[in-house]
């Protein structure tokens, strides 16, 4: 097993590239079975993740493969040989979901392992089954699977996709998916309209999809018979993008992220500037330079245009140095603070009250060895130790590689302390 040994006290500096977003990636891989035809996708980050969907696909009777010298992936999903989606692979990755509406909509029938993923909370998939049943599926859970059938061809409907904590994007996703080969309109009223799901509505509609209000709270779907194959090239990882940005933050230093979208980060853009440091926007490209010292803010994490749940850790990493108290509420998954023992290990002085994180600003943080719980907080874990007096070591690292593509090679080349070494 893998871990990440970083000497803090390095100031980055010099250019990033930012990868494809692997929550655009997996699920426009999941809807290349809604077509028999040949679908090429650019800019595909070469992560676990894509790995484990790939097999998926595989494993239903796609052909799928993958260039890491120019990220395309070539997919045809010709002849399915199979609708039963395995347990060993889907328990490893939520997004791995994606799955159930797609060979619903084209084979009529599908069985899929109730997903894993990262130990964030709890994330049901009740919104998912609901919206897949108001198309005309009949679902059932057994023994830790979900099967789903319809008798006939599903049919348009009016759907209600809001959940306790605002709209789902990988519901959203899923009803999508089936609804582009249901009978009639779809309405989904409350959808998700984050960066990745208008990304693959505008994939579907590359296919022959009839779908509008991509990126509104409203999207309607006109059922077609039939999908075509697509060549098509997916959004920057926001996620990605938004780290880089607070690592600049937090070294104090000067780094000019490429190919970016700062549409997608105005919030995270916001949050940082209050936090003492300097950052602009030029085209595609998002310079930052760290603040003398960092400030202390607020933080609410939202649904999309709000600040990212996925940017909460990096960002508490970031305030643990601040001259001052911030508070921190996570309003998309409240259990979301599994890295703050890790940070406190380090010497940041964070304590958890319902639902929110107060972070009371210390002078510097040490380097320790730590563990991280999630793919997101190995990210913190690693943007603190970038600061850290003397080395941090972070294990189960595998986490990171689920969503980060060559993550420390990037921070190497910006000048960072850091590699990656066998335990």
């Amino acid at each position: 097993m893998d871990k990440i040994v970083i000497t803090g006290g390095a100031r980055l500096k010099g250019e990033v590239r930012i990868s494809g977003a692997k929550n655009a990636a997996l699920p426009i891989m999941a809807a290349t079975l809604l077509t028999d035809k040949e679908c090429i996708i650019d800019n595909v980050p070469n992560l676990h993740d894509v790995s484990t969907m790939a097999r998926i696909l595989r494993a239903l009777g796609g052909r799928v493969s993958f260039s890491d010298k120019n990220n395309r992936l070539i997919i045809l999903n010709k002849n399915l040989t199979s609708s039963d989606a395995p347990y060993e692979m889907v328990s490893t990755m939520r997004a791995s979901i994606c799955v159930l509406g797609p060979l619903l909509g084209r084979l009529g029938e599908a069985t899929v392992s109730v997903p894993g993923g990262c130990v964030i909370g709890n994330r049901p998939i009740d919104l998912h089954l609901h919206g897949l049943r108001k198309l005309g599926a009949d679902i059932k859970i057994e023994h830790g699977y979900v099967a789903a059938k319809a008798v006939k061809r599903l049919k348009g409907r009016e759907i209600y996709l809001g959940g306790p904590f605002g709209s789902s994007v990988l519901a959203t996703a899923n009803v999508m998916m089936a609804a582009a080969l249901a009978r009639g309109e779809t309405i989904i009223e409350n959808a998700a309209c984050e960066p990745e799901i208008c990304d693959l509505a505008h994939f579907l509609n590359s296919m022959g999809a009839n779908i509008h209000g991509i990126g509104s709270h409203v999207l309607s779907i006109k059922g077609v018979n039939k999908l075509h194959g697509a060549k098509y090239r997916i959004i920057p990882d926001r996620i990605e993008a938004g780290t880089f940005i607070i690592a600049g933050a937090i070294t104090k230093g000067e780094v000019r992220i490429k190919n970016a979208n700062p549409q997608h980060l105005m919030a995270v853009v916001n949050k940082v500037r209050q936090a003492g440091s300097r950052v602009d926007v030029k085209g595609r490209d998002i310079c930052v330079r760290g603040g003398r010292q960092v400030l202390p803010t607020d933080v609410t994490t939202l649904s999309y245009p709000g600040f990212p749940t996925d940017l909460q850790a990096q960002m508490m990493s970031l305030l643990t140095l601040t001259r001052g108290i911030s508070v921190i509420t996570e309003k998309v998954y409240p259990d979301r603070f599994m890295h703050v023992a890790e940070l406190n290990r380090m010497g940041s002085d964070v304590h958890l009250e319902k639902g929110s994180a107060i972070v009371k600003g210390v002078k510097n943080l040490s380097g320790a060895p730590i563990m991280a719980s999630d793919l997101r907080a190995s990210a913190a874990l690693i943007l603190a130790g970038l600061v850290a007096e003397g080395i941090t070591e972070v294990r189960r690292v595998y986490h990171l590689d689920r969503g980060y593509d060559k993550l420390e090679q990037k921070f190497s080349l910006l000048g960072a302390d850091i590699k990656r070494v066998k335990e």
